[in-house]
């Protein structure tokens, strides 16, 4: 294979190159070039603002309160997903608040979800999946 002699010139060149550029004087840079202001801000400010905590509407923000809890105890989704599915819920709900479109609707819609999810219980307390998990 020729790769091995063409592989050990590119060493060897490069070596040289580097060899040469080690016997150079340094150059200063006049006072101020190559420097900038150090922003000396504190990081946080320069992410983007968190979410608001709540959607303003009482239906939705009710729902969300009992979301884990009643999901929990309805068995609906399996345990593992009910951080992601409440975080992907809740994040859906705060960016429909904000929209003017959308949030005349929003408080039918939570209604809904919220009858769907009492349905899904059966009678059953959405305090059971807590009640049971004291028991063992």
């Amino acid at each position: 294979m020729k790769t091995a002699p063409l592989s050990a010139a590119v060493l060897v060149s490069g070596l040289l190159l580097l060899a040469a550029c080690a016997h150079q004087p340094a150059r200063s840079l006049p006072p101020g070039a190559g420097s900038r202001p150090r922003d000396t801000r504190p990081a946080r400010e320069n992410l983007p603002a968190p979410p608001p905590a709540h959607t303003g509407i009482a239906a939705c923000d009710a729902y969300l309160s009992t979301y884990i809890a009643c999901h929990r105890a309805a068995g609906v989704f399996p345990p593992d997903q009910l951080e992601t599915r409440y975080a992907m819920m809740r994040n859906s709900l705060l960016h429909d608040a904000r929209d003017p479109d959308i949030r005349p609707q929003l408080a039918n819609r939570c209604e809904s979800l919220a009858s769907n999810l009492r349905a899904a219980l059966h009678g059953k307390s959405c305090d059971a999946a807590a009640e049971q998990d004291d028991s063992h």
